[in-house]
Protein backbone atom coordinates (compact mmCIF):
# COMPACT_ATOMS: atom_id res chain seq x y z
CA UNK A 1 0.00 0.00 0.00
CA UNK A 2 2.91 2.21 -0.96
CA UNK A 3 1.60 3.95 -3.46
CA UNK A 4 -1.47 6.61 -2.01
CA UNK A 5 -1.69 10.04 -3.74
CA UNK A 6 0.42 12.89 -2.49
CA UNK A 7 -2.73 14.38 -0.79
CA UNK A 8 -4.05 11.46 1.02
CA UNK A 9 -0.43 10.95 2.11
CA UNK A 10 -0.16 14.48 3.91
CA UNK A 11 -3.99 13.92 5.21
CA UNK A 12 -2.67 11.03 6.79
CA UNK A 13 0.59 12.60 8.22
CA UNK A 14 -1.64 14.92 9.99
CA UNK A 15 -3.01 11.99 11.75
CA UNK A 16 -0.20 10.64 12.84
CA UNK A 17 1.37 14.13 14.48
CA UNK A 18 -1.72 14.46 16.17
CA UNK A 19 -1.98 11.03 17.58
CA UNK A 20 1.66 11.22 17.75
CA UNK A 21 1.34 14.31 20.37
CA UNK A 22 -1.26 12.87 22.26
CA UNK A 23 -0.74 9.17 22.17
CA UNK A 24 3.06 8.32 22.42
CA UNK A 25 5.09 6.91 25.42
CA UNK A 26 8.16 5.32 25.88
CA UNK A 27 8.85 2.05 26.79
CA UNK A 28 12.06 -0.45 27.65
CA UNK A 29 12.33 -1.17 24.06
CA UNK A 30 15.00 0.50 22.04
CA UNK A 31 13.48 -0.06 18.90
CA UNK A 32 9.89 0.93 20.26
CA UNK A 33 10.40 4.08 21.92
CA UNK A 34 7.24 5.20 20.91
CA UNK A 35 5.35 2.17 21.52
CA UNK A 36 1.91 4.39 23.03
CA UNK A 37 0.99 5.77 19.90
CA UNK A 38 2.29 2.62 17.40
CA UNK A 39 -0.50 1.02 19.36
CA UNK A 40 -3.55 3.14 19.48
CA UNK A 41 -2.30 3.62 15.49
CA UNK A 42 -2.39 -0.08 15.00
CA UNK A 43 -5.97 -0.78 16.60
CA UNK A 44 -6.65 2.19 14.40
CA UNK A 45 -5.67 0.20 11.34
CA UNK A 46 -6.98 -2.89 12.59
CA UNK A 47 -10.60 -1.45 12.48
CA UNK A 48 -9.90 0.20 9.24
CA UNK A 49 -9.51 -3.12 8.37
CA UNK A 50 -11.97 -4.91 9.67
CA UNK A 51 -14.66 -2.80 8.48
CA UNK A 52 -13.11 -1.88 5.02
CA UNK A 53 -10.21 -3.59 3.36
CA UNK A 54 -10.93 -7.37 5.15
CA UNK A 55 -14.08 -7.88 3.96
CA UNK A 56 -13.80 -6.09 0.27
CA UNK A 57 -10.57 -8.27 -0.12
CA UNK A 58 -12.13 -11.80 0.71
CA UNK A 59 -15.36 -11.12 -1.44
CA UNK A 60 -12.17 -10.01 -4.36
CA UNK A 61 -11.06 -13.40 -4.16
CA UNK A 62 -13.98 -15.27 -3.44
CA UNK A 63 -15.74 -13.89 -6.74
CA UNK A 64 -12.54 -12.92 -8.95
CA UNK A 65 -11.50 -15.90 -11.14
CA UNK A 66 -7.84 -17.25 -10.02
CA UNK A 67 -6.68 -16.42 -13.55
CA UNK A 68 -7.93 -12.76 -13.25
CA UNK A 69 -6.20 -12.84 -9.76
CA UNK A 70 -2.80 -14.07 -10.76
CA UNK A 71 -2.80 -11.37 -13.99
CA UNK A 72 -3.74 -8.53 -12.05
CA UNK A 73 -0.53 -9.28 -9.48
CA UNK A 74 1.46 -9.79 -12.38
CA UNK A 75 0.57 -6.54 -14.35
CA UNK A 76 1.53 -4.28 -11.15
CA UNK A 77 4.84 -6.55 -9.92
CA UNK A 78 5.93 -6.00 -13.43
CA UNK A 79 5.34 -1.88 -12.78
CA UNK A 80 6.90 -2.62 -9.48
CA UNK A 81 10.13 -4.18 -11.28
CA UNK A 82 11.34 -1.17 -12.81
CA UNK A 83 11.71 0.31 -9.57
CA UNK A 84 13.55 -2.75 -7.88
CA UNK A 85 15.71 -2.13 -10.44
CA UNK A 86 16.89 1.08 -9.98
CA UNK A 87 16.88 0.50 -6.46
CA UNK A 88 19.61 -2.69 -7.15
CA UNK A 89 21.76 -0.27 -9.39
CA UNK A 90 21.93 2.30 -6.96
CA UNK A 91 22.74 -0.50 -3.92
CA UNK A 92 25.56 -1.64 -6.37
CA UNK A 93 24.22 -4.69 -7.26
CA UNK A 94 24.73 -4.27 -10.78
CA UNK A 95 23.42 -8.26 -11.97
CA UNK A 96 20.61 -8.26 -10.30
CA UNK A 97 19.21 -4.68 -11.65
CA UNK A 98 20.10 -5.35 -15.08
CA UNK A 99 18.06 -8.79 -14.42
CA UNK A 100 15.22 -6.76 -13.19
CA UNK A 101 14.92 -5.08 -16.28
CA UNK A 102 15.20 -8.02 -18.53
CA UNK A 103 11.87 -9.15 -16.42
CA UNK A 104 10.21 -5.71 -17.05
CA UNK A 105 11.21 -6.16 -21.02
CA UNK A 106 10.22 -9.99 -21.35
CA UNK A 107 7.08 -9.44 -19.57
CA UNK A 108 5.77 -6.32 -21.05
CA UNK A 109 6.84 -7.52 -24.13
CA UNK A 110 5.68 -11.65 -24.42
CA UNK A 111 3.92 -11.33 -21.29
CA UNK A 112 1.16 -8.99 -22.48
CA UNK A 113 1.91 -5.86 -20.15
CA UNK A 114 3.16 -8.18 -17.89
CA UNK A 115 0.02 -10.11 -17.44
CA UNK A 116 1.67 -13.46 -17.67
CA UNK A 117 5.15 -13.40 -15.76
CA UNK A 118 7.13 -15.45 -18.17
CA UNK A 119 10.57 -14.26 -16.56
CA UNK A 120 10.26 -16.28 -13.98
CA UNK A 121 9.62 -19.22 -15.76
CA UNK A 122 12.77 -18.48 -17.60
CA UNK A 123 14.51 -18.41 -14.56
CA UNK A 124 14.62 -14.47 -14.10
CA UNK A 125 14.45 -14.44 -10.12
CA UNK A 126 12.01 -11.97 -8.67
CA UNK A 127 13.53 -9.37 -6.33
CA UNK A 128 11.44 -6.89 -4.60
CA UNK A 129 13.95 -3.40 -3.51
CA UNK A 130 12.70 -0.17 -2.77
CA UNK A 131 14.49 3.01 -1.46
CA UNK A 132 13.88 2.31 2.40
CA UNK A 133 16.50 -0.62 1.54
CA UNK A 134 18.83 1.16 -0.46
CA UNK A 135 19.07 3.80 2.11
CA UNK A 136 19.64 1.11 4.62
CA UNK A 137 22.50 -0.27 2.07
CA UNK A 138 23.83 3.09 1.96
CA UNK A 139 24.41 3.12 6.29
CA UNK A 140 21.50 4.92 6.91
CA UNK A 141 19.77 3.27 10.56
CA UNK A 142 16.09 2.39 10.38
CA UNK A 143 15.43 4.37 13.43
CA UNK A 144 12.65 3.59 15.66
CA UNK A 145 9.94 1.20 14.60
CA UNK A 146 6.60 3.26 13.32
CA UNK A 147 3.16 2.50 12.52
CA UNK A 148 2.12 4.93 9.99
CA UNK A 149 -2.20 5.23 9.37
CA UNK A 150 -3.80 2.79 6.92
CA UNK A 151 -0.12 2.00 5.51
CA UNK A 152 1.21 -0.23 8.59
CA UNK A 153 4.44 -1.29 9.86
CA UNK A 154 7.37 0.69 8.82
CA UNK A 155 10.40 2.92 10.57
CA UNK A 156 11.45 6.45 10.37
CA UNK A 157 13.99 5.59 7.86
CA UNK A 158 11.19 3.83 5.73
CA UNK A 159 9.13 6.40 6.32
CA UNK A 160 11.44 9.10 4.87
CA UNK A 161 11.77 6.67 1.77
CA UNK A 162 8.10 6.69 0.67
CA UNK A 163 7.90 9.89 -1.48
CA UNK A 164 10.70 8.19 -3.34
CA UNK A 165 9.18 4.86 -3.61
CA UNK A 166 6.05 6.77 -4.55
CA UNK A 167 7.91 8.88 -7.15
CA UNK A 168 9.49 5.72 -8.62
CA UNK A 169 5.98 3.85 -8.83
CA UNK A 170 5.00 3.85 -12.60
CA UNK A 171 1.38 3.59 -12.17
CA UNK A 172 1.21 7.20 -10.15
CA UNK A 173 1.90 8.69 -13.99
CA UNK A 174 -1.15 7.12 -15.28
CA UNK A 175 -3.73 9.10 -17.77
CA UNK A 176 -6.73 9.92 -16.98
CA UNK A 177 -7.19 9.95 -13.49
CA UNK A 178 -10.00 7.69 -13.13
CA UNK A 179 -8.15 4.94 -14.38
CA UNK A 180 -5.48 5.79 -12.05
CA UNK A 181 -7.59 5.64 -9.23
CA UNK A 182 -9.36 2.43 -10.19
CA UNK A 183 -5.99 0.72 -11.03
CA UNK A 184 -4.94 1.90 -7.29
CA UNK A 185 -7.72 0.24 -5.72
CA UNK A 186 -7.27 -2.68 -7.24
CA UNK A 187 -3.89 -2.87 -6.44
CA UNK A 188 -4.33 -2.51 -2.81
CA UNK A 189 -7.43 -4.96 -2.97
CA UNK A 190 -5.45 -7.55 -4.51
CA UNK A 191 -2.48 -6.84 -2.09
CA UNK A 192 -5.13 -7.43 0.54
CA UNK A 193 -6.31 -10.52 -1.10
CA UNK A 194 -2.80 -12.05 -1.19
CA UNK A 195 -2.51 -11.63 2.38
CA UNK A 196 -5.68 -12.90 3.71
CA UNK A 197 -4.39 -16.46 4.73
CA UNK A 198 -1.20 -14.65 6.19
CA UNK A 199 -3.37 -12.57 8.59
CA UNK A 200 -6.11 -15.14 9.58
CA UNK A 201 -2.98 -17.33 11.13
CA UNK A 202 -1.78 -14.08 12.90
CA UNK A 203 -5.36 -14.02 14.44
CA UNK A 204 -5.43 -17.11 15.46
CA UNK A 205 -1.73 -17.36 16.78
CA UNK A 206 -0.57 -14.31 18.05
CA UNK A 207 -1.29 -13.44 21.25
CA UNK A 208 -0.15 -10.03 21.49
CA UNK A 209 -0.92 -9.50 17.64
CA UNK A 210 1.29 -5.78 17.42
CA UNK A 211 4.17 -7.42 19.55
CA UNK A 212 4.14 -9.95 17.09
CA UNK A 213 3.86 -7.65 13.41
CA UNK A 214 6.48 -5.06 14.94
CA UNK A 215 8.90 -8.29 15.65
CA UNK A 216 8.04 -9.65 12.56
CA UNK A 217 8.83 -6.21 10.70
CA UNK A 218 11.97 -5.47 11.95
CA UNK A 219 13.95 -8.95 10.99
CA UNK A 220 12.43 -8.65 7.80
CA UNK A 221 13.66 -5.51 6.91
CA UNK A 222 16.75 -5.90 8.14
CA UNK A 223 17.22 -9.27 6.73
CA UNK A 224 15.94 -7.52 3.03
CA UNK A 225 18.53 -5.09 3.29
CA UNK A 226 21.33 -7.42 3.82
CA UNK A 227 19.85 -10.07 1.39
CA UNK A 228 19.06 -12.53 4.05
CA UNK A 229 22.75 -12.41 5.23
CA UNK A 230 22.59 -10.68 8.07
CA UNK A 231 26.45 -10.19 9.94
CA UNK A 232 26.06 -12.09 13.62
CA UNK A 233 27.27 -9.11 15.40
CA UNK A 234 24.26 -6.73 13.71
CA UNK A 235 21.95 -9.01 14.91
CA UNK A 236 23.60 -9.57 18.38
CA UNK A 237 23.90 -5.42 18.66
CA UNK A 238 19.97 -5.25 17.59
CA UNK A 239 19.13 -7.88 20.41
CA UNK A 240 20.97 -5.71 22.72
CA UNK A 241 20.53 -2.39 22.45
CA UNK A 242 20.37 -0.47 19.41
CA UNK A 243 17.73 -0.23 15.82
CA UNK A 244 20.58 1.28 13.94
CA UNK A 245 22.06 -1.13 11.10
CA UNK A 246 25.84 -0.32 9.93
CA UNK A 247 26.43 0.18 6.33
CA UNK A 248 25.63 -3.08 4.50
CA UNK A 249 28.77 -3.25 1.51
CA UNK A 250 27.18 -4.59 -1.61
CA UNK A 251 30.17 -6.03 -3.23
CA UNK A 252 31.09 -8.22 -0.03
CA UNK A 253 27.35 -9.78 0.07
CA UNK A 254 26.58 -13.04 -1.01
CA UNK A 255 24.08 -13.90 -3.89
CA UNK A 256 20.95 -11.71 -4.59
CA UNK A 257 18.32 -14.45 -3.42
CA UNK A 258 15.55 -15.05 -5.53
CA UNK A 259 12.01 -14.29 -4.40
CA UNK A 260 13.14 -11.63 -1.70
Amino acid sequence: MNHLPYRRMQGLAAIAAALLLTGCATTGNPQDPLEGYNRAMFSFNDAVDRSVLKPTATAYKNVTPSFVQTGVNNFFGNLSDVWSAVNNLLQGKGEAGMGDLSRVTLNTTFGVLGLFDLASEAGLPKHNEDFGQTLGVWGIPSGPFLMLPVLGPSTVRDTAALPADMGGDIWKYKEPANWRNIGAAVRVVDKRASLLDATNLLEDVALDRYEFLRDAYLQRRQSQVYDGDVPRQQEEADAATSNAEPAANPAGKAAVKPGK
